[in-house]
């Protein structure tokens, strides 16, 4: 059984915004779906997951703001951008002071997933949400664990642990047209 964990590396490729689009928001939890829509409006037709992409974009954005920034609208949220019809690469970064629970996550994660790997579902129950001292009725952690399977590319966070990349690879669509010529 494989498990994806999240990981903080500086140094990863996907932390490199060579050609890519920049916005920066104010932390207006408000504005998240705005803002959100002014990123995805970049990206091609050809994307056949638009509105999956949409939101998992919305989620990051909807973390560096609340979790990040505490909704505080001196504070920005940056946000670096590629797309194409093959991929979907972001950088998301904000002011605070970074997921400092990531390898409790990550534990919780390894357990969550052995209890649906070996239909222990009496103990699942025990890994339904993720929670910290800073967590409301509304955070379970479930985000992340989308995450992790959406963006096949990556997901990985600065060292710092308040900034983000990812990258998605999307399957492009050929719709040639086969003749047999015999």
């Amino acid at each position: 059984m494989e498990i994806k964990e999240l990981r903080s590396d500086d140094n990863d490729p996907l932390f490199d915004t060579t050609n890519m689009l920049y916005k920066e928001f104010d932390s207006d939890y408000a504005k998240i779906r705005h803002n959100t829509l002014i990123i995805v409006q970049a990206a091609p037709l050809e994307i056949q997951e638009i509105n999956l992409l949409q939101q998992q974009i919305s989620e990051v954005v909807k973390n560096a703001v609340k979790h990040g920034n505490h909704c505080d609208v001196s504070k920005k949220v940056k946000v670096w951008y590629s797309f194409s019809p093959t991929h979907a690469h972001l950088i998301v970064k904000d002011e605070g002071e970074g997921f400092k629970d990531l390898e409790k996550w990550n534990e919780f994660n390894r357990k969550r997933l052995e209890c649906l790997h070996n239909s222990n579902f009496e103990d699942l129950a025990n890994y339904v949400s993720f929670r910290t001292k800073e967590s409301d009725q509304n955070d379970g952690g479930n985000a992340l664990f989308a995450a992790l399977e959406y963006w096949d590319g990556g997901f990985v966070y600065n060292g710092k642990k308040n900034g983000v990349a990812m990258l998605k690879k999307f399957q492009q669509k050929h719709y040639g047209i086969n003749i047999d010529k015999n």
